[in-house]
Order: structure tokens, then sequence, then C-alpha cells
């Protein structure tokens, strides 16, 4: 029962807590899934990882005598030391970006019965003091629906923490809490550490703001294939517009044309990077037009070769970026010769000159 006697109440919050530690352990593991499943289902959601931990047993203590004892003491409210530890089993989300948080808040809250939320983001943006990390905090039961499920009888009790951070908020805090002192100190050394708070920040919306350009410049190459062919057209009958006015091939615009000429393959966006710098360095000049150009002339040539080359070698196989480098050299040797190994050129040269 709960009393006003510290010792007493110490000792029972122990003896919780020793008695059911794997009991905690298991839930902890439990939500975990639990959350990781429910966010994961939700593609629109980038996820840096998803942890969890039970609180060490002193440590809770620590927190209560800190935070809880006095107020409770000097209003003779009695207390159970368990009541007050809403973070015994903590689970961390860290995600990428700044608006993925309100959407993993706004799933959580339709699977879990709220408890309580703590809009860390919210208290410090609302203040002059930049200290402390950011954050969302959200305290969770299992629903109802849930709570009838075999796999979660054991946890129907038992409440838990999500904190949901970025990956920048989640590096910030461990820094936040390495810096000693933040408060009574002098007023050069307070300016520093905010500075070094608002760089986190600026980091955390720039991150946010690339992508959002990146998604922009994505849908700005996504023009129909018509207008590629128009281009391609154009540099076929020697009628190319102006160098201002060609399209200059880049990561964006090679993965609408590759993915027109290999449907179906999932091109890696950092593979994509890597082999658009590749073939822009040996030819700084190459527009989508003629990129589609070399493509759309040599991919027949180069697919009778794949046949051929995989009949020969079984255990080697020729995939959309190994074909598009072919083409590439079908289509100005001198220029692209730097894309194939001396190996893959004279096997190649010595099929040209078998099948004209």
């Amino acid at each position: 029962m709960p009393s006003l006697d510290f010792e007493v109440e110490k000792q029972d919050f122990r003896d919780y807590y020793n008695g059911n530690h794997g009991l905690l352990e298991g839930a902890k593991n439990s939500f975990i899934t639990l959350v990781n499943s429910l966010i994961r289902s939700s593609s629109d959601i980038a996820i840096s990882k998803i942890e969890g931990r039970v609180k060490d047993r002193d440590e809770c203590i620590k927190k209560f005598n800190r935070k809880y004892r006095t107020d409770l003491e000097t209003n003779a409210q009695k207390y159970r030391i368990l009541d007050h530890i809403t973070d015994l089993i903590g689970v961390r989300v860290v995600c990428l970006y700044e608006d993925d948080i309100d959407k993993i808040k706004d799933l959580l809250c339709a699977h879990f019965e709220v408890i309580d939320i703590t809009d860390k983001i919210a208290q410090i943006e609302n203040t002059e003091n930049s200290f402390g990390y950011k954050g969302l905090h959200l305290d969770l039961k299992l629903n109802q629906k849930r709570k009838e499920l075999p796999e979660y009888s054991q946890f129907i009790d038992l409440g838990f923490e999500v904190q949901v951070r970025t990956i920048i908020q989640d590096s910030w805090s461990v820094l936040d809490h390495k810096i000693k002192y933040k408060k009574s100190i002098p007023i050069s050394l307070k300016r520093r550490i905010n500075s070094l708070a608002a760089l986190f920040e600026v980091a955390d919306r720039e991150f946010r703001e690339i992508r959002n350009a990146t998604e922009e410049s994505i849908k700005a190459e996504d023009i129909p294939q018509e207008q590629i062919t128009k281009e391609s057209d154009q540099i076929e009958a020697g009628e190319a517009p102006p160098r201002f006015k060609l399209s200059p091939l880049n990561a964006f615009s090679f993965l609408k044309i590759a993915n027109h000429f290999f449907n179906g393959f999932e091109f890696e966006a950092h593979k994509v990077d890597g082999f658009t710098e590749e073939i822009v360095s040996l030819k700084p000049d190459i527009s989508r037009g003629k990129f589609n150009f070399y493509l759309r002339e040599n991919i027949s040539k180069v697919k009778k070769y794949k046949e051929f080359f995989e009949g020969a070698y079984p255990n080697d196989k020729l995939n959309p970026y190994t074909i598009i480098r072919h083409c590439l050299y079908l289509g100005n040797k001198e220029i692209f010769a730097k894309l194939l190994t001396s190996q893959s050129t004279e096997t190649f040269e010595a099929w040209l000159a078998d099948n004209g």
C-alpha cells in the first residue's frame, strides 16, 4: 500500500523490480517488435533505428527522489515509487526527418492507449533557453484490442515510454549529456553552447529540405519519354538545339531513362549517383538526349552480345549497369573506353568482329 515512508517504498520498489525483471524484459522486446512492425509497415517513414531498455533499478529510485519525493511528502500525499516511473520500459525510435515525428506520433496514438504526451520540441522552441535535446515522449499502454490477444496477456498492465527523435536530435542528446555545466556559467560559454545547439537545428532542417529538393528534382525529370526520344532524334539528325538549351545528364535523368530501358529493375540511389558521375567525368557535356541516343541505338546489339556472353560464361551475368557500359562504349569507343575493363573490351571486340 502507498505510504509516506521512503525507506519502505524504496524496498517495495526494489522487491517489485527484482521479482519482475524477466517480465519487464519480455515486455520491452514485445513492445519493440510491435512498434517496429507498425512503423516499418508505413513505407513513407524513414527509420534509422528502434531500440529499447528496462531502466536501471537504482536510477529509477534516484529519479523519483529528484523529481517527485519532495512535493509528495510536503503535501502529505502517499505514494508508490512504481506509479511515478513511467519510463521503466523505454522504446526509442530514431527517424531521419523532422516531419516524420508527427507521422510516427499519429501512428502510435492510433494503435495504443495514450496516457500522456510530452513535446520537448515545442518546449525548447518556445523558450530562449535552447539547452537540452529535442524529442517527443509518449507514455503508452496496449489498447483494448491488443489486450485481448494471448501474446500480450502478460503485459496488459504495463505502460511504456516511446521517445521519438530524428537522427540529428539523437546525436545532440548524446553530446548534450556530455556538457557538464550549462546553466550557472559565463555568458560567453553559454553562447557557444547555444551556437552548437543551433547548428544541430540547422542540420535537421537542411536534411529535410535536401530530401524535399531531391524529390522535386526527380519530379522535374519525370517528363514523357516521347520528349527524350525527340531530343535523341534531333541529335541523330544533327539538329540538336544550342548547348545552353540541352538538358545535361544527371542522376535523376539517368534514372528516368534507365527505368525506361530496364523496366522492373531496381536501381539503387547510391549506385545511380556514382555511375552517373563516372559517365559525366568522361563526357562532361553529355545531355540526357545523347545518353538516351547511345542506349537506343546500341541496346539491341548489346543484348545479343549478352546472350552470347552468358552462354559462354554461365557463371557471369551482364546486369543493366554493365549493359549500359557496353552501349556507351559502342556509341563512342574513344570517350568511353574506360567504362570497360581490358578483358571485357577484348571479349566484346572479338564478338563484334564475328558479328558485324
